[in-house]
């Protein structure tokens, strides 16, 4: 059985037919690297594996590499899709990981930025150039729409909606979704349609974010970005996409947005997924109890 070849194929199948980001892509590479590396030092056989074989790997990740439960839950993640990717392809006739439980996972508030933060990040991008209007449309889209960097990096013009300010969305598992934006994202889409879009679109190309060598930017290319943007102001917060798309769905939430409204707008399938959310509006719930309740305090 060649595993270098069954992990190329498998990975085109995550990119081309479930539209996997390519952030996603690259952890389960290196997930699956680390898994073969193991079971070729145990001599184990890849279409052998057994219950206890994978209790002993994920001790080996928990105990020997110092993992956290949250990149072991991600590994598991990983050994499951790609068995039941064996599973459909015949290479195997069952798939060894499926009624198997990773560990409780770390509980992590999500990072958000503030409003007068977002206002810091929007007037560092210089809208004279052709390059800065792109990377303000970058923040304005990210947090006006709250969709992820896969997504954000695979909108084609063709799919904005400029009357009703919409946008057809390529999400997860190839559903496609639609996203608002609101006016101060329809200023700068505009501007940049009418004027760095056509001095950074040389190749003709579908994609409205292109790069400097005007082809279709990355979804590293947009990391990076982001990185130089917030090394320019006084705010020392770690910045990436996902976090912009926090920002979208706390700001909504602490605005009396419900959570299935949130759940729809960030294309979760399950509202566990939205749940998280509910816990960085405590502070805003505070407010309004204290601001809003007759017996809150004394008069």
């Amino acid at each position: 059985m060649n595993k270098k070849k069954l992990l190329e194929q498998f990975l085109d199948y995550l990119k081309y037919q479930r539209n996997y980001s390519d952030y996603t892509i690259l952890n389960y590479e290196k997930d699956l690297h680390e898994y073969f590396n193991y079971i070729e030092k145990e001599a184990l056989e890849l279409n052998n594996i057994e219950y206890n074989d994978i209790r002993f790997y994920l001790r080996y990740l928990k105990e020997d590499k110092k993992e956290k439960n949250s990149t072991i839950c991600r590994h598991l993640s990983a050994l499951k899709t790609f068995y039941n990717y064996l599973l459909t392809k015949e290479v195997i006739n069952n798939n060894p990981f499926i009624y198997i439980n990773g560990p409780k996972r770390e509980k992590r508030l999500p990072r958000y930025f503030e409003y007068n933060e977002l206002e810091e990040l929007f007037k560092i991008p210089d809208l004279k150039t052709a390059l800065g209007q792109r990377n303000r449309l970058i923040l304005e889209m990210l947090y006006a729409t709250g969709v992820r960097v896969g997504e954000l990096v695979n909108i084609k013009v063709k799919n904005i909606n400029k009357e009703e300010r919409t946008i057809i969305i390529l999400g997860k598992g190839n559903k496609e979704r639609i996203v608002h934006y609101g006016e101060y994202a329809e200023e700068i889409l505009n501007k940049y349609l009418e004027e760095g879009y056509q001095e950074l679109n040389r190749n003709n190309l579908d994609y409205l974010f292109l790069n400097k060598q005007h082809n279709k930017l990355t979804e590293r290319g947009v990391r990076v970005i982001l990185d130089s943007i917030i090394k320019q102001t006084n705010l020392s917060k770690h910045i990436s996409p996902h976090m912009l798309r926090h920002t979208f769905a706390t700001h909504l939430l602490n605005e009396g947005c419900d959570i299935l409204s949130v759940q729809k707008l960030l294309g979760h399938e399950s509202i566990s997924a939205t749940g998280i959310y509910t816990h960085v509006t405590t502070q805003h719930l505070k407010n309004v109890y204290y601001d809003k309740f007759p017996r809150a305090k004394m008069k």
